[in-house]
């Protein structure tokens, strides 16, 4: 299973955690900022990755939080 969390939109209103290929949501939040929260905390409890997405579903960013054998280009942090 992928160790990758999305933060995305969730159906009935707010923000929901769901691993990628994960037919639920992990868990729902009111702010997207809490669900980013509990993501990051899953994904460096499991050395996985963030994938954050836009209200509209479009991905915005993302982190990764384990040894990437690809890493990133960007200076961001």
């Amino acid at each position: 299973m992928s160790k990758r969390v999305h933060v995305t939109p969730h159906p009935d209103g707010g923000w929901q955690t769901k691993r990628e290929g994960a037919g639920r949501a992990g868990s729902r939040h009111d702010t997207q900022g809490d669900a980013i929260d509990r993501a990051r905390e899953q994904a460096i409890r499991e050395r996985g990755e963030v994938v954050m997405h836009r209200p509209d579903g479009r991905i915005r960013d993302s982190d990764s939080y384990g040894n990437d054998p690809n890493p990133p280009k960007d200076r961001k942090h």
